[in-house]
């Protein structure tokens, strides 16, 4: 194993044990995160609201920013 792969095998092992609290699976640690991701619960999306940034500001997906839209 290299030292990149060794890495990730590391900080995946690391993460699996903090979320699960119980020792990580044998396997690579691409392996180990792609599970780890699999058994998450789907997040919710929010809505991104401030007080500090103004609706002309805020641009989501599909919504095209044109210059001087920004007031």
């Amino acid at each position: 194993m290299d030292k990149r792969e060794d890495q990730i095998y590391r900080e995946a092992a690391a993460l699996w044990r903090a979320v699960f609290d119980e020792p990580p699976p044998a396997a690579d640690g691409s392996t180990i995160l792609d599970i780890l991701t699999r058994r998450l619960p789907m997040a919710e999306y929010q809505r991104l609201r401030s007080l500090h940034l103004r609706p002309a500001t805020i641009t989501g997906p599909g919504q095209a920013r044109r210059r001087g839209e920004l007031g």
